[in-house]
C-alpha cells in the first residue's frame, strides 16, 4: 500500500511545487511563468483525477501527497467558489470586448442596454461600426466618447476625455471623468495588446507587459481618488506581468464575485481576462452576462463610491 503509486505521488509533487512557487517559474524562456498563470486555477483539475488514480492503485503515498496540491488550490482559489456578493452599491459598470468581427453588433448593443448598467465600455469597436454603436446607445446612454478603438457610454456627463498612451502606435486606451451623483470617477478604458501561443516563441507577451506597464503608470498618476478600469486586459490576475496594474487595484471579481467569472473564450471560458478593477471605491457585486455576438462575454460590477 505504500509501495504503490510512486509514479503518482511525485505527479502530485509537481503540481504542488507548481501551485505554490508559481511566481518563481522565470518568464525568460517564452514568458512560461505569465502562461501557467494565466490559466493556474485549471491545474486543480489534476487533482479529483489523481485522487481517483491513487484510489485505484491504493496508494496510500499518493492519497498523502496529494493532499498538498489540494490544499494549496483551495488557499489559492477557494475563497472565489464562495458567493462574495453583498447589497448596495450606487453605480454599476460593465465592459465588453464587442469583437471587431461581431456579426451582430446592434443585438450586442441591445443586450449591453438590458443589463441596465450607468456606464458602458466597449472594446475593439471597429471604425465601420462605432456610428451604429453610437446609434443604438443614445436612447439608453446621452454622453459618450470614443477613442481609437475603445469607448466609453455614460448616464452621466463626461468631462476630460484624453487618450492614453499604452505604447502600441496606435490608441486602445483612454481616459475620462464621469460626474457621477456621488462625485466624480475617473474611468479607464483599455484593450491591451493581444497574446499567443506559439511553438517556436512561447507565450508571445512582451507588447501586452509593456503596455501593461504604461497602463499602470496613467492610473498611478490620476489625481481623481476613486478610479475604475474597466478593460479587456488580456491577462488574469494571476499574472505577474500585469503587476503595474493590478498591484493598486482590486478586482471587483475577486473581491465581490460569485465563482471565477472566466470571461474568454464565450463559448468555453476558460479565463478571467476581460477586468473591472477599482482604487478608491468598494465593490459590491460582480458577474458575467449572458453571450452575445462576440468571443468575450460581458462583465459587470455594482459599486459603493466614497
Amino acid at each position: 500500500m505504500w509501495r504503490r503509486g510512486i509514479i503518482t505521488a511525485l505527479v502530485a509533487a509537481v503540481l504542488a511545487v507548481l501551485l505554490f512557487f508559481h511566481s518563481d517559474v522565470p518568464n525568460r524562456i517564452g514568458n512560461l511563468g505569465s502562461l501557467l498563470e494565466t490559466f493556474l486555477p485549471w491545474l486543480g483539475l489534476a487533482v479529483p483525477v489523481l485522487l481517483a488514480v491513487a484510489l485505484v492503485r491504493r496508494s496510500a503515498t499518493a492519497l498523502i501527497v496529494l493532499l498538498a496540491p489540494g490544499l494549496i488550490w483551495l488557499n489559492l482559489f477557494g475563497g472565489q467558489l464562495t458567493h462574495k456578493a453583498k447589497d448596495g452599491g450606487d453605480l454599476t459598470v460593465l465592459t465588453h470586448n464587442v469583437n471587431a468581427e461581431n456579426p451582430d453588433p446592434d443585438g450586442t448593443a441591445q443586450d449591453l442596454i438590458k443589463a441596465g448598467a450607468d456606464i458602458v465600455a466597449l472594446e475593439e469597436v471597429a471604425e465601420s461600426q462605432e456610428p451604429r454603436y453610437a446609434r443604438d446607445l443614445a436612447g439608453a446612454y446621452p454622453y459618450h466618447a470614443v477613442e481609437g478603438t475603445v469607448g466609453l457610454w455614460s448616464k452621466y456627463p463626461l468631462s476630460g476625455v484624453h487618450t492614453v498612451d499604452i505604447r502600441m502606435g496606435w490608441t486602445r486606451a483612454m481616459r475620462a471623468s464621469v460626474a457621477t451623483p456621488h462625485g466624480k470617477v475617473a474611468v479607464y478604458v483599455a484593450h491591451l495588446p493581444s497574446v499567443r501561443v506559439k511553438l517556436h516563441a512561447g507565450f508571445t507577451a512582451g507588447q501586452r507587459d509593456s503596455a501593461a506597464d504604461a497602463l499602470g503608470q496613467a492610473i498611478a498618476a490620476e489625481n481623481l481618488k476613486s478610479v475604475v478600469l474597466l478593460g479587456d486586459l488580456n491577462g488574469t490576475m494571476n499574472d505577474r506581468a500585469l503587476a503595474s496594474v493590478t498591484s493598486q487595484m482590486r478586482s471587483t471579481q475577486g473581491a465581490a464575485g460569485n465563482g471565477m467569472g472566466f470571461s474568454w473564450p464565450a463559448a468555453f471560458p476558460m479565463a478571467r481576462i476581460d477586468q473591472i478593477m477599482v482604487k478608491g471605491v468598494d465593490p459590491r457585486s460582480s458577474w458575467t452576462l449572458p453571450k452575445t455576438g462576440s468571443d468575450h462575454l460581458p462583465v459587470a460590477a455594482r459599486l459603493q463610491l466614497p
